[in-house]
């Protein structure tokens, strides 16, 4: 490989998989495989050249599908296509064996009909989610917090999360007054805006508390800056709702420009901003030049203030009053 100016990385080796670096671009590539043994976190498996062994050892029937590199699809199990077709998820075998050999095939079943699926859930596959359940908190936080972000982010989470908390699926993120009528508009309203943001989502999701709650934490590894995000989403929300331009200025200047058009996605299906004002106030959040408060403490102190904290106090009081005024 390195005579044709190839980088190989052994990137998972112990499964066949390798990384080749060709002109700073990196290709994941892995041999046709077979399981020895698996326990529903990690698979031993031996390397085989039987296609339709290694297609047996997927997931869902649409992932056994093959094409080379003329475009020719292949079906080695003779279901793929036709299942892809009809937009139905249906595991390879049985549902309960395909769980048992990862368990974060619970999660992704959810999260392949939430992007894939044209239809109902197979009963059978549901059923077997639903006896596997209490296993998703074997697994790490990585690979749960993976999955479960790309659901939230989907088109329709709401539809998907309701199935999967009816099933016991991650329930406990259901029980912190999460309204699932407001997360189906702000998800539209998103949509609507391009504006799509999985950060107010969760915030949703957690009842529209800027902390999240510890079960969420148990399961999740939440990143600091989806912290952030949301603190600043619901301290736009605490202030006077966004329904002039002098509100969504403020909000702009003290929490920013993202959560300030998170909010009002927010405020959008609370019915506190009418849609008529929508594209005005995402105008001002895009377009407004936010000013610098015109007075330091220094100024101040030429005028014969102290420091300390009154002095602290006198520069916020200055402050308040020149967003009062307009930023004038």
């Amino acid at each position: 490989m390195q005579d044709a100016d190839i980088k190989a990385i052994p990137t998972g080796i112990d499964h066949g998989t390798i990384t080749a670096v060709i002109d700073n671009k990196a290709y994941e590539i892995t041999t046709l495989r077979k399981d020895v043994e698996t326990d529903g976190r990690h698979a031993v498996v031996a390397f085989s050249e039987d296609w339709a062994e290694d297609a047996s050892r997927r997931d869902f029937t649409m992932n056994t599908l093959l094409m080379d590199m003329d475009g020719s699809v292949f079906d080695p199990l003779g279901q793929g296509v036709d299942d892809l077709q009809e937009r139905v998820i249906k595991f390879v075998g049985d549902p309960a064996a395909r769980i048992a050999e990862d368990y974060l095939r619970i999660l992704r079943y959810f999260r392949f009909h939430a992007l894939y699926a044209g239809g109902e859930m197979d009963g059978g596959a549901l059923t077997a989610c639903r006896n596997a359940a209490d296993q998703i908190q074997t697994l790490s936080r990585e690979r749960i917090t993976q999955e479960f972000f790309k659901i939230l982010s989907s088109k329709r989470p709401v539809s998907i999360l309701e199935i999967m908390f009816k099933n016991n699926i991650l329930k406990e993120f259901s029980e912190y007054g999460y309204d699932a009528v407001l997360l189906r508009y702000v998800c539209k309203f998103q949509d609507d805006y391009s504006l799509g943001f999985l950060a107010s989502r969760l915030l949703i999701l957690a009842g529209l508390k800027p902390e999240p709650p510890d079960s969420f934490e148990e399961y999740l590894l939440i990143p600091k800056v989806f912290k952030k995000d949301m603190q600043a989403i619901s301290g736009v929300l605490s202030l006077p709702d966004l329904s002039d331009d002098q509100a969504v200025k403020v909000a702009i200047y003290k929490y920013g420009r993202v959560p300030t058009a998170q909010a009002l996605m927010i405020e959008l299906a609370q019915d506190r901003v009418i849609n008529a004002y929508a594209p005005k106030a995402l105008d001002i959040v895009q377009n407004w030049d936010v000013p610098d408060f015109p007075v330091t403490g220094e100024d101040l102190i030429k005028e014969g203030h102290k420091p300390g904290p009154d002095l602290g106090a006198e520069l916020t009081r200055l402050e308040d009053e020149w967003i009062a005024g307009g930023f004038e």
